[in-house]
């Protein structure tokens, strides 16, 4: 005979230092550009983090001398970009004033490729996908020269694919450092791997969007970040994106994500999170109509 028992133990965690979140990845679009500043939260308080009033908040261009004053608003402080604020080969600095302390951090706005085009691939029904269908892949050439960095985001329909398991970086042509390809169209996993969702039975792996059909569409942008952008968002990828389970025994224990935000006071003990980058984009998108499905189906491309 087997026997098992089991025990629900409440554990009691040491209350953790709060810190000032900030969350500043502009780009050199036009429209609202937000920071949002927060304060962190304990690890199992689910509530939206509110914004820190009162602060001031200011985006300086080294490179052209010329800054920006942020706007308070309900959940972040912005700017309503009429004309560009954004330039490649441009340095900008964030101010963070609070009444005690004054943060910055430094970011340079690096080149991004156009996105030559967006291209749908007829597929039959297999193991994945229980029904015929399309997949969807953007086509871009990353520029000659290493170290350029890269985030992919995708929208289907309208709908970001946001999840921590969604996230879609590059490194030149390639997915990582440790995989150069450089000046050539990027890998495949980086043009289709995370903008094909698929169905399945099992609830653990479900996704909520289906397979591409005729009338869907999908809209591709690529941000340029730098080094230490990339490495941020790989560490928070880590951190965030967690086994669960058995398998959690073998992941890194949870921890800090390194920060570009620092205080201008050599001697100051506060700690800050989060991040600011510039980013240039470029975008492209297309709708599966039933034209380009019927050349799909021929196995012509566009």
């Amino acid at each position: 005979m087997l026997a098992s028992c089991e025990f629900e133990i409440q554990p009691k965690l040491d209350t953790p230092e709060e810190l000032m979140v900030v969350d500043a990845f502009l780009t050199d679009q036009l429209g609202r550009q937000e920071v949002k500043i927060t304060r962190s939260q304990p690890y199992f308080e689910s509530s939206k983090p509110e914004l820190i009033t009162g602060l001031s908040v200011t985006l300086e261009d080294l490179t052209a001398d010329v800054s920006y004053a942020l706007i308070e608003g309900s959940d972040s402080y912005y700017l309503d970009v009429s004309e560009p604020i954004g330039f490649v080969g441009h340095e900008y600095r964030l101010v963070v004033e609070t009444p005690d302390e004054t943060f910055e951090a430094i970011a340079k706005m690096n080149r991004v490729p156009g996105i030559d085009s967006v291209g749908y691939e007829f597929n039959e029904a297999n193991f994945l996908v229980d029904q015929d269908h399309f997949t969807a892949q953007f086509y871009s050439i990353d520029p000659e020269g290493t170290g350029d960095c890269y985030w992919i985001k995708a929208w289907k329909n309208g709908n970001y694919f946001g999840k921590p398991e969604e996230l879609n970086m590059a490194y030149d042509a390639s997915v990582s450092p440790g995989q150069p390809i450089d000046g050539q169209l990027f890998v495949f996993p980086v043009r289709a791997g995370f903008i094909n969702p698929y169905t399945s039975d099992d609830p653990e792996i479900s996704e909520s969007q289906p397979p591409y059909v005729v009338g869907d569409s999908l809209y591709v942008e690529i941000h340029s970040i730098d080094r230490a952008a990339n490495d941020f968002l790989y560490a928070l990828y880590f951190q965030i994106n967690r086994m669960g389970g058995f398998g959690e025994i073998f992941s890194s224990p949870l921890s800090n994500v390194s920060t570009n935000i620092m205080s201008t006071d050599p001697g100051s003990k506060t700690n800050v999170a989060g991040f600011f980058n510039m980013s240039a984009v470029s975008a492209s998108g297309r709708r599966l109509t039933s034209t380009v499905a019927e050349q799909a189906k021929t196995k012509y491309y566009e």
